[in-house]
């Protein structure tokens, strides 16, 4: 008998095994779920767009088309503080080159195909074809205090983890900079246009970035950390947001990790464990096959230590399968084995998916594991899942029409 199911007895729970329910997982030679970190056949780029270069950069292309460097600031503005590339509104360029600076610096990237609302319009979710004709997802939510946009940065996903709906697909391809940048810029378009329910001023736009929608962040590293450099840069090379309002969380990639501790960007890391085990892991996270548990935490107290800032333990409770209270217990005296102070656990109810019998934990269940972490002085909050409705939540986005 595995140890997990003896200790589940012991506590008279059951103990679910992490197969793939609905879907056929694709597996390797070993016998062991396939994990993609690059596009299994060759595959066309996006065009180059404005969000891809830096101001210097910009400069320089429209040297090459003949027009002074300034330029580039004023095409800067109209996008990154505008969101605009309509021409017809940018009346301080030149008019009869309007038409043609839009066509070569704002290509077309992202091409909404529907768009769902819940939670009276605070929430909505975007479906967006690519240049190439992939689907990508991303989920715009008001709250009382901030609004907060969860971005895709890879079309599908190759960590094949098979209780989530993106990984199903597999990978299609890394996005561009400028496509994740999009993201951010036409989400503020809706709200300065009044699409996001409850606007309280017309200067409101995304405070908070999480990259958590469909895709591995740190398995598309460089272009991620392009945007994120954009992102942080102050406008109009780009967005003028503060890095700590930007949320980068991977499954476990530690080299990654410990690359992002030395990248000087302040941004919070989020680790999605679900599992304190290599047991159960090794079946539910098919990347911890070739970093363990404790590798990944290692890598992220590094991140601790390097940055100064606090780390998320991201925990998705499914029922029978990893909210068991030993697992509790196991985790905080992992966490705690590293010191205290530097991490926080944000428990969350698992989202369905299609196909799927899995489920989230009872709530006496989940309190109980809220209680274990808390008790053992390990800071944990329940995880607000927003956009159920319309399959929007963490774990749910597949990009289907």
């Amino acid at each position: 008998m595995r140890i997990s199911e003896s200790r589940a007895k012991a506590e008279g729970r059951a103990q679910v095994r992490p197969t793939a329910e609905g879907w056929k997982q694709a597996m390797g030679d070993d016998g062991r779920p396939q994990l993609q970190f690059t596009a299994k056949a060759r595959v066309s780029q996006p065009p180059v767009h404005l969000a891809d270069l830096t101001l210097a950069e910009r400069a320089e292309k429209l040297k090459e088309l003949g027009l002074p460097g300034f330029r580039a600031k004023q095409l800067s503005v109209h996008y990154f503080q505008h969101y605009t590339t309509d021409p017809e509104l940018m009346s301080d360029l030149p008019k009869d080159r309007r038409a043609e600076l839009a066509s070569v610096m704002f290509p077309k990237l992202l091409t909404e195909v529907k768009r769902l609302a819940t939670d009276d319009g605070r929430t909505i979710k975007f479906l967006w074809r690519l240049f190439d004709g992939s689907l990508v997802e991303s989920v715009l939510m008001r709250y009382s205090n901030r609004i907060t946009l969860c971005i895709s940065s890879q079309c599908g996903c190759g960590m094949n983890c098979p209780f989530c709906a993106t990984g199903q697909a597999g990978l299609t391809r890394n996005m561009s900079t400028a496509e994740i940048l999009d993201q951010i810029v036409q989400a503020n378009r809706v709200i300065a246009e009044g699409g996001l329910g409850g606007q309280k001023h017309p200067e409101e736009r995304v405070g908070n970035i999480v990259f958590m929608g469909m895709g591995e962040p740190l398995a598309n590293y460089k272009r991620v950390m392009n945007a994120v450099h954009r992102m942080v840069a102050e406008a109009p090379e780009g967005l003028g947001m503060s890095a700590r309002g930007i949320t980068v969380s991977t499954v476990g990639l530690v080299p990654a990790i410990n690359k992002l501790s030395e990248e000087g960007v302040p941004v919070t890391f989020a680790l999605s464990l679900h599992a304190p085990d290599d047991e159960l892991r090794d079946e539910m996270i098919p990347v911890n096959s070739k970093w363990k548990v404790d590798e990944a935490l290692d890598a992220a107290f590094n991140y601790y230590v390097k940055t100064g800032r606090r780390v998320s333990i991201e925990y998705a409770l499914i029922k029978d399968m990893n909210d068991h209270g030993w697992r509790a217990d196991l985790l905080a005296r992992k966490l705690n084995a590293r010191g205290r102070g530097w991490v926080h656990v944000n428990p969350i109810p698992l989202n369905p998916t299609p196909g799927s019998v899995w489920t989230s934990s009872e709530p006496d269940v989940t309190a109980e594991f809220i209680d274990r972490l808390e008790s053992a002085g390990v800071p944990t909050t329940l995880r607000d899942t927003r956009g159920k409705e319309i399959d929007g939540a963490c774990g749910q986005l597949a990009a289907a029409e």
